[in-house]
């Protein structure tokens, strides 16, 4: 998106928006300045302050607006220095700023007065005169700087120096007051858009309710001024409120009521689709869920299923020990009955070591040591 400082500024920069805002802010809104009494001026101040050496400084300052304008009024005329400062975001230090730029202007218009003594034919009649460079009949072009706020919120900042200070309020009444001339949307009220008499009137009222939807959609449709704007405003409009009002390429003017019904249509259609698409993912969430839910319930069957084939496992095995405990017991039983009585017939003197350790399938010496536990 462009650069809302370098929209604003060219929008403004057009003689009859530029006469438009200071009839409004000077004179109710009545046609006082018209745009062929304007004259555009260098809009770069310099001004030279002192440094800590005692040399100069140069400081240079960029206007947004500057005009000189020859207004007249009762068949007097009036020679002022007019500049505008357009914000798109509210400036906590304006009052500062102005009094800056102003400061500038007094200063380079000081500086020019006392050039053009050097090099003319006006003599100095006084030391006071001649150390000064500025005589003392000598003037100064008033110079008036307006601020144009291009939001819809309100301007919550100070509106003069003195709103700036931390100081008790008994000092007050000796520091100069600054005072800041502003044009804010949302300060004025609906019937006064019409003291306005370009499409300014149309632009300021649009950022105004650019918030509400609702109230937006209702003051286009009620203004018939709507049905019929120049590019340029929509462009600006477009880029200061973050709209997109389409129009066609080519085309220099534009029915913004069409545009705005155009937008709602292709927002309606983003929606439906937008719908559509959190629709879909959401039944594809859920059929993921449901598969997940699946295979968990699958694993936890199967682990079931090892769990309840290990416990067979276990009471087969415990089974098969029992049984084979019980077996390997018999045999051993049978085997120490056998070679009880075989002991116990050798005693006797009814059989030999040699016999009892044949019919025992063993050795003699075997034979022989097993007696040995027997009779132990």
């Amino acid at each position: 998106m462009a650069d809302k400082d370098a929209v604003t500024k060219a929008y403004m920069q057009d003689s009859a928006v530029f006469a438009d805002a200071f009839n409004f802010l000077l004179f109710d809104g009545r046609q006082v300045i018209r745009p062929e009494q304007l004259r555009p001026l260098d809009t770069t101040a310099i001004v030279l302050p002192y440094g800590a050496d005692g040399t100069s400084v140069p400081d240079q300052k960029y206007r947004d607006v500057l005009k000189l304008v020859t207004a007249m009024e009762d068949d007097r005329a009036a020679y002022l220095l007019l500049g505008i400062e357009n914000q798109s975001q509210i400036h906590y230090a304006m009052p500062v700023r102005h009094m800056l730029y102003d400061a500038m202007q007094y200063a380079a218009q000081v500086e020019a007065t006392a050039k053009s003594h050097r090099g003319g034919d006006a003599k100095a009649q006084t030391s006071a005169e001649f150390l000064s460079g500025f005589y003392r009949t000598d003037k100064l072009l008033p110079v008036i700087t307006l601020t144009l706020y291009f939001g819809a919120e309100q301007w919550n900042a100070p509106r003069c120096l003195h709103d700036m200070l931390a100081v008790e309020e008994a000092y007050l009444p000796f520091v100069e007051d600054y005072r800041l001339h502003l044009i804010v949307p949302a300060d004025i009220a609906d019937e006064d858009f019409n003291k306005f008499h370009t499409e300014l009137n149309l632009a300021l009222k649009y950022v105004k309710y650019s918030k509400d939807k609702k109230r937006l959609r209702e003051i286009v449709q009620e203004d018939s001024g709507y049905q019929d704007v120049s590019r340029r405003t929509v462009d600006m409009v477009n880029v200061v409120t973050g709209s997109d009002l389409p129009y066609q390429e080519g085309k220099e003017r534009v029915n913004m009521c069409l545009a705005i019904e155009e937008m709602r249509n292709d927002a309606r259609e983003e929606g439906r689709e937008e719908g559509r698409r959190e629709m879909c993912l959401a039944i594809e969430e859920m059929r993921n869920d449901a598969r997940m839910e699946g295979r968990e319930e699958g694993r936890r069957e199967m682990r079931m299923e090892m769990e309840e084939m290990r416990n067979d496992a276990r009471i087969e095995g415990r089974e098969e020990g029992r049984m084979e405990g019980r077996e390997e017991g018999r045999m051993k039983g049978r085997e120490e009955g056998i070679f009880s009585t075989l002991t116990e017939l050798v005693g006797r003197g009814m059989l030999s070591a040699e016999q009892a350790a044949e019919v025992a399938h063993v050795t003699v010496d075997e034979f022989q040591a097993k007696m040995g536990l027997q009779q132990a």
